[in-house]
């Protein structure tokens, strides 16, 4: 679809995904609806629930202007992407829109990245940089992750913000720049204020016009138009004919809480479009271990009996609404294939030799984890101490 329609026409709902079939159920078709921002220059936005609308109703009414907008929302809603909007509706749309992304690059190297610097401002300067600022000059630079900027910088930013100059790392000579600046984050500022982990004047500067995006769970309505698009697009990049999506695949997807938001949809949806054979996607859907009520479903290992699976189940969910840890998921995993191997831990058919790990390995891992070595079945296996299972995971103590 071409459709080129600016920011300023119609309802601010977003649905760009061409017709696919629904098994027994009416072809889920979405049509454009004159609302595209900027047309195929913005990487589209789908959807059409209230939240959605409400978000690029505020898209619309201030990309016009300079206003600096701080956007906010979990990992994975789309922040960087109603940047990209807000940049392309704007005056400044046929400027550079510059990215940085403040936790990516090292405190000792942001300075330079954002200002620039002059040669031989420090060890390694052999030449004069420019910085995102002068780059972003008549256009906008996107600051993601402004909750990552070191305090050292922020008073720093400040000043740019208010005055509209600043000066390369290493110079004199003040620099004037026109840019408009839109942040992002996923951390609560006003907390990180509270804490003194960042500048309550920069945060009143940036926040000029906050925009919150709706997590995926509040928008539920909008999954069904989402998993289209993102099967159709998979199914054309891996050159597979995909034209129908079963209601009891849509239904398990309609029923989780997608902590990761759009981001963790499209994957998984590429996930599954990787594993298909065949022109439909059915369920169950592979690897969606959480379900609504955040209880851990882990597929059994492979000689596994059905009483050992259900009782690691059973006890990974023994707290409701509690999800395990790493150590307790390690500890159930180590538990399952010495059990699995009849207590035998070295040696051929051994649960080292099935975990890959030295025998020496996994045993000081199942003292850490206060393991000792019997069969599930016929005694399951101790905890000695739980603050050594918990204290004590993989994550802190590698082999």
């Amino acid at each position: 679809m071409a459709d080129q329609t600016s920011c300023a026409s119609g309802a601010p709902a977003v649905n760009h995904t061409a017709s696919l079939d629904v098994a027994d159920a009416t072809p889920a078709k979405v049509e454009p609806d004159g609302s595209e921002l900027r047309g195929d220059a913005f990487p589209r936005l789908v959807g059409n629930s209230a939240a959605l609308r409400r978000v690029l109703g505020m898209v619309r009414v201030v990309a016009p202007s300079y206003a600096t907008v701080l956007i906010s929302g979990e990992t994975g809603t789309g922040k960087e992407l109603i940047a990209e909007a807000l940049h392309k509706c704007s005056d400044r749309s046929s400027g550079p829109l510059v990215k940085v992304n403040c936790a990516a690059i090292p405190a000792g190297l942001l300075e330079s990245e954002l200002f620039g610097h002059e040669r031989g401002a420090y060890t390694g300067a052999i030449a004069r940089s420019i910085g995102r600022f002068e780059r972003a000059h008549g256009g906008t630079l996107f600051l993601d992750e402004i909750g990552d900027l070191p305090l050292e910088l922020q008073p720093k930013l400040l000043r740019v913000m208010q005055e509209r100059q600043f000066e390369r790392l290493g110079g004199a000579a003040p620099i004037h720049t026109d840019v408009r600046v839109i942040c992002a984050t996923h951390r609560n500022l006003l907390e990180m204020i509270n804490e003194r982990q960042f500048r309550a004047d920069l945060f009143y500067r940036l926040s000029v016009f906050p925009i919150d995006l709706p997590p995926l769970r509040d928008r539920p309505e909008d999954i069904r138009l989402l998993a289209h698009h993102f099967a159709m697009d998979y199914a054309a990049r891996m050159r597979k004919r995909i034209t129908t999506i079963s209601e009891e695949f849509m239904a398990v997807l309609a029923g989780h809480s997608w902590p990761g938001n759009v981001r963790e949809l499209q994957n998984f949806i590429e996930r599954s479009v990787i594993l298909s054979t065949g022109a439909v996607l059915s369920g169950p859907p592979p690897g969606l271990l959480m379900s609504e009520d955040r209880t851990v479903r882990i597929p059994p290992l492979s000689g596994m009996s059905h009483e050992v699976a259900s009782l690691r189940n059973s006890t990974l969910n023994s707290d409701a609404g509690r999800v395990c840890t790493l150590a307790e998921a390690e500890r159930e995993h180590i538990s399952e294939v010495v059990e699995m191997t009849n207590g035998l831990i070295a040696g051929k058919g051994g649960a080292a030799e099935v975990l890959g790990v030295p025998p020496s390995t996994l045993r000081n891992r199942m003292k850490k984890l206060g393991i000792k070595s019997c069969s599930r079945l016929g005694d399951n296996p101790k905890v000695l101490t739980e603050a050594a299972g918990s204290k004590q995971g993989f994550a802190r103590h590698p082999s």
